[in-house]
């Protein structure tokens, strides 16, 4: 039976994407990439913001067509919109057929399965002796418990596909978050902060090497609390320095860390650890206090400016990344112009801007003084004018050094090759194209000099030591 996936939203849902398609493999299930020929279609779905959201909806609603005109005999809804909105979705798209929450993805199989049962296209023989498994009940997991052991997760799902290339590859350390900013749902969807068991991840972490993975990329809600909740204390940085030793790794990039949480123990890992590299995604969101306190934050902007000067004098070439909101609700210009000065003056490698999205269900959604979309985007666009007069001047001052690279692919009829460096995140930063007739394979290592610079990319040509 032909399964196909489609997988909305962050790289967060991606593994999750990869561990259901990893049990399901184990089940006998076959994959396909064309909706006309997919006998089960599942989508797992986000539900961040508004576009997220639209996005995870009209997915659905297509994909339910084919119900009608194609072989597609369950639609399946997993992921954050199906936790949130799973009565809704149920009601007013009759097509799906089960959902599942963002908790209870380990159980995709018995779902199918019981699906294709209940509507006569499995028979029970067929059932127990193709799959080892024989259901005694329908099953339709329309509730989710979203405080589940998640360490079980990672037990059963030690055969997830990898989709990203093979080269890169996502670590996810935790789940849910203990933050409640008050512009945020996830706390509401994906539950309290809960950490995968050390063991565990540098389990998953050598089957990943041993398939070829060169890169593991921490993420999570908020990768700097690890830990805590398991073993009293934050554990980032001795993970850090156990992953550091698994053979075949050669970077370790970390996503999502929340500014107050950064500590001695992390500075000094992605310091002196090699493999750990010298980023650091760090979301901030405003510079205004008033903005900050708004939306529930932990730091104010002498806090923030303290960390990225300790961070930069400490660590002198690290690269850091951060996003912003822009149109809170109350924001004023006077606050608006405080958060461009503050990116004027900080200098990020690398910054993202999102405009607010008022979430129901979140403390921010019911503040009065709400900002129209138009400004909203206006105070989005100026940022990121700014941000890239900031990246074209720090992307010319790497003319003429020598950066250490990972291949991503080749351009198609042309003598040049698709890579990155330490100082960019797959998918959200630049690329690093290299001007070779050389072979290189996708996750080779190499020396670029770099010869010329734009706001977002570089360009050079190998270096042989």
């Amino acid at each position: 039976m032909k399964i196909m996936f489609i997988s909305l939203g962050c790289d967060k849902n991606l593994v999750d994407t990869e561990y259901m398609l990893g049990i399901l493999k184990d089940k006998g299930f076959e994959f396909t990439d064309d909706e006309m020929e997919a006998e089960v279609i599942v989508i797992n779905t986000c539900c961040f913001i508004h576009d997220a959201k639209q996005e995870s909806i009209n997915t659905i609603i297509e994909m339910a067509e084919h119900k009608q005109d194609a072989c597609c005999k369950v639609l399946l809804v997993s992921g954050c919109l199906a936790q949130r909105y799973q009565d809704e979705i149920i009601k007013e798209i009759p097509e799906v057929d089960a959902i599942i929450g963002t908790s209870s993805y380990d159980k995709i199989a018995e779902v199918i399965l019981s699906k294709l049962l209940k509507n006569d296209l499995l028979s029970k023989d067929d059932l127990l002796s193709k799959n080892g498994l024989l259901l005694s009940n329908d099953l339709s997991f329309n509730k989710s418990n979203v405080l589940e052991n998640v360490n079980r997760l990672v037990e059963v799902s030690s055969d997830r596909i990898i989709t990203t290339g093979g080269y890169y590859e996502y670590l996810k350390i935790a789940e849910g978050c203990d933050k409640h900013c008050t512009y945020c749902i996830i706390p509401k969807i994906r539950g309290s902060y809960r950490s995968y068991r050390m063991e565990y991840l540098v389990k998953e972490a050598e089957l990943l090497a041993k398939n070829g993975v060169k890169e593991l990329i921490l993420v999570a809600q908020e990768t700097t609390m690890y830990g805590v909740d398991l073993y009293g204390e934050k554990s980032l940085s001795k993970l850090l320095y156990k992953l550091s030793a698994i053979d075949g790794i050669e970077w370790i990039r970390i996503l999502y860390c929340y500014p107050e949480e950064i500590d001695r123990e992390l500075i000094n890992a992605i310091k002196n650890i090699p493999k750990v590299v010298k980023y650091l995604d760090m979301p901030i969101q405003h510079a205004s206090d008033t903005i900050l306190k708004k939306m529930g934050r932990r730091t104010f902007k002498q806090e923030l400016i303290a960390i990225i000067n300790q961070l930069r004098e400490e660590i002198p070439d690290i690269a850091l990344r951060t996003t912003l909101i822009t149109g809170f609700p109350g924001e004023t210009k006077e606050e608006h112009d405080e958060l461009l000065d503050f990116v004027n003056d900080m200098e990020f490698d690398r910054l993202g801007v999102f405009t607010y999205s008022a979430e129901e269900d979140t403390p921010a959604a019911e503040m009065k003084n709400q900002i129209s979309e138009a400004v909203k985007e206006e105070r989005r666009d100026e940022i990121m004018a700014l941000q890239q007069e900031i990246s074209l001047e720090k992307s010319s001052q790497l003319i003429g050094k020598v950066l250490s690279c990972m291949v991503e692919g080749k351009m198609i009829d042309d003598d040049v090759y698709v890579a990155r460096s330490y100082k960019d995140a797959p998918n959200v930063d630049g690329y690093v194209f290299i001007n070779t007739d050389e072979n290189l394979l996708s996750g080779d290592m190499v020396k670029v000099k770099i010869e010329s610079a734009y706001e977002y990319d570089l360009m050079g040509s190998l270096v042989h030591e």
